[in-house]
């Protein structure tokens, strides 16, 4: 559509960028905010707030999101990397005050009240955690070759080897778990495991995993309530299952072409604007149509992702991309299981399309640096 007829910074950035991914995380925040509308008036009305109160509380972080995505964007690698350095630094700086000063909300301990914003350090060290790992892995393997996993020599205590990560990595998702938070914990090992696996981590090495996942599953099961409830009520339908009852209702409601102006199931569904935000969609426009409009995009971008990962020329990229692609997945499908009633409940957002300030932004800043990165990768 445009010719490239000079080499300023806006120049380059435009035709160096990857437009189609860039252009789809702009769709599905278009969308949000068509949404936020739709069901944010219903949350809003539910409290006894005007029906614009939560559009009005999103739009300062839709702005700041925005403008960290293209600012980010435009950096190159060292610029990345220094600011992912910060982003964890941040993040853990702010987790211990959840172990000893924490905001809580409906029973969990994961928010530090930051003057007028309640901010969960767990969400906004996301974009960090990915950046640095993936610096580590391809650091490692720079240093000690192809098996990284078996090789002695990355496991002496040195400040290039598996102890340090291990010591910052370990303390912080066994703070998540406490929290409670067992499904931002449970997301932290999926993307953990899954770039570990794109760094050579062998097959056999699967069962260890699924142990530890099950062990953890074991004392949550048996040391928290609420998540005990929940795999109850999810299990055997008994119990307190107002929330994915409404979610179903509202979904089959909707049927296949939606309820248009007569959905009226969403108006007694929790967390319409949240956690449930594709039920609330669904009851609008339909299955059909909530599969293209929100299934389809957030489906793209996980194809983005992983095709940028596997043309990368730079291992550190590679694994970036990689596992933004791991994160961004298994957030979806939490998220769309829990909704479906395919899991227990879990208090996390649909990326992009719910509310959520903190979730908002933390994309933001992590679809920045990989634009960035697989801008420098494929140009520089």
């Amino acid at each position: 559509m445009f010719k490239r007829t000079e080499e300023s910074k806006i120049t380059s950035w435009y035709f160096e960028i990857d437009r189609r991914l860039l252009g789809c995380v702009l769709l599905l925040v278009a969308i949000s905010m068509v949404f936020m509308v739709s069901a944010g008036s219903v949350a809003a009305e539910r409290i006894g707030m005007p029906w614009h109160f939560f559009i009005v509380k999103a739009l300062p972080f839709y702005c700041i999101g925005l403008a960290t995505l293209f600012a980010v964007s435009m950096m190159n690698t060292r610029w990345v990397k220094g600011i992912a350095a910060l982003n964890v630094l941040a993040g853990l700086a702010l987790l211990p005050l959840t172990v000893v000063a924490p905001h809580i909300i409906k029973g969990s301990a994961r928010f530090v009240a930051l003057g007028p914003f309640n901010v969960m350090p767990a969400d906004i060290m996301k974009p960090g955690f990915i950046i640095l790992t993936a610096w580590f892995l391809a650091r490692m393997h720079e240093k000690f070759g192809g098996n990284i996993f078996l090789n002695k020599d990355a496991w002496r205590f040195r400040w290039l080897s598996w102890w340090p990560y291990l010591a910052l990595f370990v303390p912080t998702i066994l703070i998540i778990f406490k929290h409670p938070d067992v499904g931002t914990f449970a997301l932290y090992f999926a993307t953990f495991s899954a770039m570990m696996f794109m760094a050579g981590l062998p097959i056999a090495a699967i069962p260890v995993l699924v142990g530890v996942v099950g062990l953890f599953g074991l004392v949550a099961f048996f040391t928290m309530s609420h998540f005990h409830n929940r795999i109850i009520s999810w299990a055997t339908g008994a119990g307190d299952t107002y929330q994915v009852r409404q979610s179903i209702q509202s979904i089959q409601h909707g049927g296949l072409l939606g309820s248009g102006d007569d959905a009226f199931v969403k108006q007694s569904l929790p967390d319409a604007h949240t956690d449930f935000i594709f039920a609330a969609i669904a009851e609008d426009l339909g299955a059909i149509m909530a599969c293209i409009v929100i299934l389809g995009p957030l489906f793209f971008v996980i194809k983005r992702l992983t095709t940028d990962a596997l043309s990368a020329r730079n291992p550190f990229v590679f694994y970036a991309a990689g596992g933004a692609a791991a994160l961004f997945g298994v957030q979806v499908c939490i998220n769309m299981m829990s909704t479906l009633r395919m899991f227990a409940v879990k208090g996390m957002t649909l990326p992009f399309i719910s509310y959520g300030g903190s979730s908002f932004v933390a994309f933001c800043l992590l679809f920045g640096m990989i634009l960035a990165l697989v801008r420098e990768d494929k140009w520089k």
